[in-house]
């Protein structure tokens, strides 16, 4: 019986992205304690490795980063330049990798299975990290094993800016001294959880019983239980979805009144945006276009930070508009498009106030799945 080849799955990382932006924008921040957030309401959404020896972390207040520091240096964010790095990173990353999954705005999966039959795996990782470091000149960090989990951890042990192969068979020789908390998924309550069951190594939990677990933890037990044996069986899913997502109108008639075509502006993009955040996903570009009735079609697009918020993308519809509409002649049609589309999760650092916008376009989205679309829309979408 024909079996199947070993696994050979790579994660790379952009350490500390956001931050290795901003010093590449202004190299004096290097060698810093440096974090991206605002300096007294926001949240810090990045920092450097010298914040971090102050106990500084992604997701902290930045005032209460700033009382743990008080020299740290607080940046706005240059939110656009950080879509243009990972737009970079991934371009060159496409353009080598036989497949490969963008799970992050700072953060891929390679699957090179079957490729150890032409090329050293672990060399051709290697060169390709080079080239993402001479091209965009930024920190990256590399993971490579036999799943993504392992990928993904032998990453974290790498960082910052190297790179870690655990080899086929060693998995959990690997695992087994490092603390339970640095498995994904074990947050600050299973943490505790497992400390109040004597449990703190990844080994730990591998002496334990799957029924000893899962009446501690539930079903997230018997999952836990087969990773601290190195076991994870999640694929790697190819950039295969759709490249954007549109909306257009041709209208009845010929239409000249502005109001009412700023007004179509702000429904097609309202309902492209609902669409995206259905899907999942967030956009790095939008365009415009509009048809007179001779049939001239023009369009224009610009970059825009990763987002699927409509409060970010109309302002940015309405001024690609201005640019190209030729005032007083008649519309045929409009439409919109998003593209340069990511995972959602891409987006969750990107926000200072992620959670409280979060939870408006859920429930924004919630009225529109159970009303329909129309049911619930912007005063200026008339």
């Amino acid at each position: 019986m024909k079996t199947s080849p070993q696994r050979i799955i790579a994660h790379f990382d952009l350490d500390s992205f956001f931050v290795s932006v901003e010093i590449l924008n202004n190299p004096a921040l290097k060698g810093k304690p440096v974090f991206v957030g605002g300096a007294e309401r926001g949240v810090v959404s990045s920092c450097s490795y010298e914040a971090r020896r102050f106990g500084i972390h992604s997701g902290m207040p930045s005032k209460k980063a700033l009382q743990l520091c008080p020299q740290a240096i607080a940046v706005k964010g240059s939110y656009c330049d950080y879509s243009k790095f990972s737009r970079w990173v991934t371009n060159i990353i496409a353009s080598k990798a036989p497949l490969f999954e963008k799970a992050s705005v700072d953060e891929f999966y390679l699957d090179l299975t079957g490729m150890d039959t032409f090329f050293n795996p672990l060399q051709w990782t290697i060169n390709l990290r080079q080239q993402i470091i001479d091209e965009t000149q930024l920190p990256i960090s590399f993971g490579m094993g036999s799943n993504k989990m392992i990928a993904k951890m032998a990453t974290n042990e790498a960082k910052p800016n190297g790179y870690l192969q655990v080899p086929f068979g060693k998995e959990k020789e690997f695992l087994s001294s490092l603390p339970v908390n640095k498995i994904p998924g074990v947050g600050e309550q299973t943490h505790a959880v497992l400390k109040a069951m004597g449990i703190f190594t990844i080994n730990d939990i591998s002496l334990k019983t799957k029924e000893e677990l899962e009446k501690g933890l539930g079903k997230w037990g018997t999952e836990l239980w087969n990773k601290s044996f190195g076991l994870h069986n999640s694929e790697v899913r190819a950039c295969r979805e759709a490249k954007s997502i549109s909306s257009e109108n041709t209208f009845h008639e010929n239409k000249t009144d502005l109001v009412f075509l700023m007004s179509e502006l702000v429904r097609l993009t309202e309902k492209i945006a609902f669409d995206l955040r259905q899907d999942g996903k967030v956009a790095g570009c939008v365009a415009v276009k509009i048809r007179y009735p001779d049939f001239e079609t023009s369009s224009q697009q610009a970059s825009i930070p990763l987002t699927c918020a409509d409060d970010e993308i109309i302002p940015v519809v309405k001024e690609l508009f201005h640019k190209l509409y030729r005032k007083g002649k008649p519309v045929r049609l409009l439409g919109v498009r998003l593209s340069e589309l990511a995972n959602e999760v891409v987006q969750a650092s990107l926000f200072n106030d992620i959670e409280r916008k979060n939870d408006l376009y859920k429930a924004i989205d919630d009225v529109k799945n159970r009303f329909g679309k129309l049911k619930l829309k912007r005063a200026s979408s008339g």
